[in-house]
């Protein structure tokens, strides 16, 4: 039986793959851009080449050798990576015009699932590791006032698992409000009417609730990226790399590929929603444009803070999450 394939179908799919390919080029620049022209131009200092943290830093790990932590879940710890960077690349095909004949998918349901996997993945990472450097520690600790249990010993990724199980807690809210904002000025969550209502209507950008709305965005874009003063679980004075400490060789790549491509894809959500431009045509280069704004406030603000603890944490969280509350509300009006 001959199969006969639509036309417009291979069209829009390859339209997709295009798009796609373009993106994930662009997002490997995003962190060095980040480290070479605005963490190293604040602190005076030369910086690393542009390429080295997003292109050259994943081709070097790949040819490294890789190492078996010790897991109970060697696989699904092995797995958790590559399920990240298959949540961002989703959530960059969703803000494409061509899925928007899906409503499952161009939802901003949709997008608040896939957000949520990506920070559950951070929980996964940080509980199945039970090495220190790679090297199993089967001893109980013995430092004078530490706590000590015969069934259970606390790893250094135990630390990062049950702060990232806080981000999703409470963290992470903010995002989800800004996500909203749209929401309630289209009256819709579908992203093809949060579109064609802003091509009517003028950007959600330029509404007092826009405007709220999207300083809440950018702290909630800082916050999924655990930037500084958000990287709570993986802050290096404490628990090193967090999640990630026990990533080597491929696994590794992955990890840096995938930051900088969730750079990119957050601010291009960011334009489809708060600006009704679409990832698509000159959509690309209007993401593009956004993408760097974003890094480059981010890197300014990350530079002159330092890491919160709870103690200011909190009190942010609270603060940000009214405020998003507040754009919705005159969303509403």
């Amino acid at each position: 039986m001959n199969i006969v394939l639509n036309p417009v179908i291979i069209n829009s799919v390859i339209a997709v793959i295009i798009t796609v390919l373009i993106c994930l080029v662009v997002s490997t620049f995003l962190p060095g851009i980040e480290r070479k022209y605005v963490h190293a131009r604040i602190q005076q200092r030369i910086g690393p080449p542009v390429t080295s943290p997003g292109i050259f830093a994943p081709i070097k790990f790949m040819f490294k050798e890789n190492i078996e932590p010790n897991s109970p879940v060697s696989g699904l710890y092995k797995a958790l990576p590559i399920v990240c960077f298959l949540v961002v690349l989703c959530l960059i095909i969703i803000s494409t015009p061509q899925l928007f004949a899906i409503p499952a998918l161009a939802s901003i349901v949709a997008i608040v699932g896939l957000l949520k996997v990506e920070e559950v993945c951070y929980v996964l990472m940080g509980a199945l590791s039970k090495s220190i450097m790679s090297l199993p520690m089967p001893f109980p600790d013995t430092i004078k006032g530490a706590v000590h249990r015969d069934s259970e010993r606390s790893f250094i990724e135990d630390l990062s698992a049950k702060r990232s199980l806080r981000m999703i807690a409470y963290g992470s809210f903010p995002l989800y409000l800004a996500l909203f904002v749209p929401v309630t000025q289209a009256r819709s969550i579908f992203l093809p009417t949060i579109v064609s209502y802003q091509f009517t209507h003028g950007p959600v950008l330029f509404t007092a609730s826009g405007i709220v709305g999207a300083i809440v965005f950018f702290i909630g874009y800082m916050i999924m990226l655990n930037e500084y003063p958000f990287s709570i679980i993986k802050a290096k004075s404490d628990v090193i790399e967090g999640p990630y400490m026990e990533y080597a060789s491929k696994y590794r790549a992955v990890v840096y590929i995938t930051r900088g491509f969730l750079m990119f894809t957050l601010a291009a959500l960011f334009l489809v929603l708060y600006c009704g431009i679409p990832l698509f045509g000159l959509g690309i280069i209007f993401a593009i444009i956004a993408a760097l704004v974003f890094v480059l406030f981010m890197g300014i603000f990350s530079a002159f803070t330092p890491v919160f603890t709870n103690k200011q944490l909190y009190p942010v969280i609270v603060g940000l999450s009214l405020l998003g509350v507040l754009a919705i509300v005159l969303g509403l009006l």
